[in-house]
């Protein structure tokens, strides 16, 4: 028996057990790195998008308040001059609070090309002098918080296609 020989396979038996729990700390530290940065990223969502179940909700007011609006005829908004400045400015206070909460209106102007990612067709149409997928009619807006879509605009699209 060779007592060198005992000394030199229980130093490589520690320099691998060394190695191992190296790893194994290397690995767990990269673990909890990556636990508080999804923690982080989850924080941050919540508080941008954590309102958007809410704010969905609440679209719906948004379009009745305009479609109130447009209902009232010409010739009858003098006698109604009051009931429609109220709502009117609740309108205006609806998209305040939206804006403090990063809530946007997308209006698509009608010429521009459809995005599928953005917009909603609800019809097509050959409309002369358009080219086809060419927005012709937005019928209602559509809306974002922050970076995400929250409704699309509905929108009419062309399907004219030239002789």
């Amino acid at each position: 028996m060779d007592p060198l020989a005992d000394a030199e396979s229980e130093t490589e038996r520690l320099i691998a057990e060394r190695d191992e729990f190296r790893d194994r700390f290397m690995r767990a530290l990269a673990d909890a790195e990556n636990a508080r940065k999804r923690a982080d990223k989850e924080r941050r969502d919540a508080e941008q998008y954590g309102g958007s179940r809410l704010a969905r909700d609440l679209l719906p007011v948004y379009d009745h308040l305009h479609r109130a609006i447009g209902a009232v005829p010409d010739d009858q908004r003098g006698a109604n001059a009051a009931l429609l400045e109220g709502v009117e400015l609740t309108l205006r206070e609806l998209g305040n609070v939206f804006g403090k909460h990063g809530i946007t209106v997308l209006r698509p102007e009608v010429g521009t090309r459809f995005d599928p990612q953005l917009h909603e067709a609800m019809f097509e149409a050959p409309l002369p002098n358009t080219t086809a997928g060419e927005i012709i009619q937005l019928m209602e807006p559509g809306f974002m918080i922050h970076d995400r879509l929250l409704r699309p605009a509905k929108v009419g699209v062309s399907s004219f296609k030239p002789n």
